[in-house]
């Protein structure tokens, strides 16, 4: 009995091959072979005056490095300290380079194993964050599908705007599985979009995550995965922190140029929807809500801004964000109120269109809360919210194109924030709408002052 027959071609290829790696220099060899390199990233998370932070997946189980220096030559680079890669992380690490000047661009590149990726010859570039308050620009979205658009143009026009930070604010993939390594592979997926990666390698990302990230839709406390679903999410975000020693979940501060950051998880410990609404209904959980409000109470930055993944205000009947919630929701209100805790702004997506609304809790003894929404970034815009109803709309609807917000802190004299909302070739889309603490502190009435025009008329008609 004879073996399979091997053509001339077949074998003159196969010897050639293996007389070539015998003969070729360890280094090539080496290339044909595979060797240490980095699969996904770099992606730079949240910094400091001081320190930068690098998140990346690699080949395997390697010691990797990031060196950065203020020069492309690293004639004298700061070295992180090295971490090693395991399979328990699914090859996903972070690295915080240390020791560096505040406000200042930053050439990095990594080191996998000694030694440089040779598919990343060219090292990268990203800015630490000021020390004290800072004039600087926000973009945030949500709502990021590449199963509908793997392009995603909207990077570009991210890009350009040149924001010192970009917020993710939930289904920043859209993996409806209850096996957790579909959401890893989503995460992979997305980190290759091409349009993509000059934004999360130069500009640092932060984020939280919604139902679509989480498992599956209207996902729950209930969701069977949930520890697993967080897991994964630290895996493949560099946020500061994750939760608390009492409290799990993604739930974190940040702080930047003077203002103060607050990312809620809007899952991991929330009641059903359809639950019937009452005071122990809850979507933060009960360790989650004392932490906001006790960082809330302890933070004196001038602008305190609530990063969530579902809306605020009350225009989606039956919905999962906060109009199925609304008792802990104005309780979260009343205490902003009652501690005298002044300078709240809320940004929120999920809606797959553009808002920007106003909860006027000056009728409460409070000041009005503005509820800026911004998405889809690569998802179907959705018309059929445009006739809802929220508190107050004090901007149009928009949900023709995919969009972003952006936030303008003005942070070094008279502090003051823009927010506008910009499509998919960066135009902004509204007159933006501007806010100064002195707007948003017990006793201040603002909103009738700072609507459009036309959403003034069409209330006032609603109104009869």
């Amino acid at each position: 009995m004879t073996g399979p027959r091997i053509g001339r071609r077949g074998l003159f290829g196969a010897t050639t091959l293996a007389a070539f790696l015998a003969g070729a220099p360890r280094a090539l060899a080496q290339a044909v072979l595979g060797y240490p390199r980095c699969l996904e990233g770099p992606m730079v998370g949240p910094g400091g005056a001081d320190h930068i932070t690098v998140w990346a997946r690699v080949s395997g189980a390697f010691e990797v490095i990031v060196e950065a220096s203020p020069d492309r030559y690293f004639k004298a680079p700061v070295r992180s300290a090295p971490v090693t890669a395991s399979a328990a992380e699914d090859f996903c690490v972070v690295m915080r380079v240390t020791g560096l000047q505040p406000a200042t661009p930053y050439y990095y590149r990594l080191k996998i194993a000694g030694k440089a990726d040779r598919y990343q010859p060219v090292p990268f570039k990203t800015r630490t964050a000021p020390k004290g308050p800072a004039n600087f620009r926000i973009a945030f979205g949500s709502c990021c599908r590449i199963q509908f658009d793997a392009d995603q143009k909207i990077f570009n026009a991210v890009v350009d705007q040149e924001p010192d930070l970009f917020f993710w604010l939930g289904d920043n993939i859209y993996a409806d599985t209850l096996e957790p390594s579909g959401l890893a592979d989503l995460y992979r997926r997305q980190r290759t979009v091409e349009r993509m990666l000059p934004m999360i390698r130069s500009i640092p990302q932060l984020a939280t995550w919604d139902d679509h990230d989480y498992a599956y839709n209207d996902g729950d406390k209930n969701n069977p995965i949930r520890g697993q679903a967080l897991k994964v999410f630290n895996q493949y975000w560099a946020n500061p922190s994750a939760g608390t020693a009492q409290t799990p979940g993604v739930f974190f501060t940040y702080s930047h140029g003077g203002v103060d950051f607050f990312f809620l998880d809007d899952r991991y410990h929330r009641d059903p929807t359809d639950a019937p609404d009452g005071p122990a209904k809850t979507m933060l959980g009960a360790g989650q809500k004392a932490w906001l409000k006790a960082a809330l109470k302890a933070s004196r930055a001038p602008f305190k801004v609530i990063v969530n993944g579902v809306g605020w205000s009350f225009a989606e009947t039956g919905s999962d964000s906060w109009t199925s919630y609304r008792h802990e929701r104005n309780e979260i209100f009343d205490y902003i109120r009652d501690a005298k805790i002044e300078g709240v702004i809320l940004l929120s997506g999920d809606t797959h269109m553009g808002e920007l609304n106003c909860i006027p809790w000056s009728e409460q003894g409070g000041y009005d809360l503005y509820d800026f929404c911004s998405s889809p970034l690569a998802q179907v815009p959705d018309n059929d919210f445009w006739e809802q109803t929220p508190e107050v709309r004090m901007r149009p609807a928009f949900g023709k194109t995919v969009c972003f917000g952006v936030l303008d802190f003005q942070m070094t004299g008279e502090p003051s924030v823009a927010l506008n909302l910009h499509n998919v070739v960066g135009a902004p889309l509204w007159d933006p709408l501007v806010l100064t603490p002195a707007d948003l502190r017990n006793g201040v009435s603002t909103w009738s002052t700072k609507i459009d025009k036309d959403e003034m008329k069409r209330r006032q008609a609603k109104a009869g």
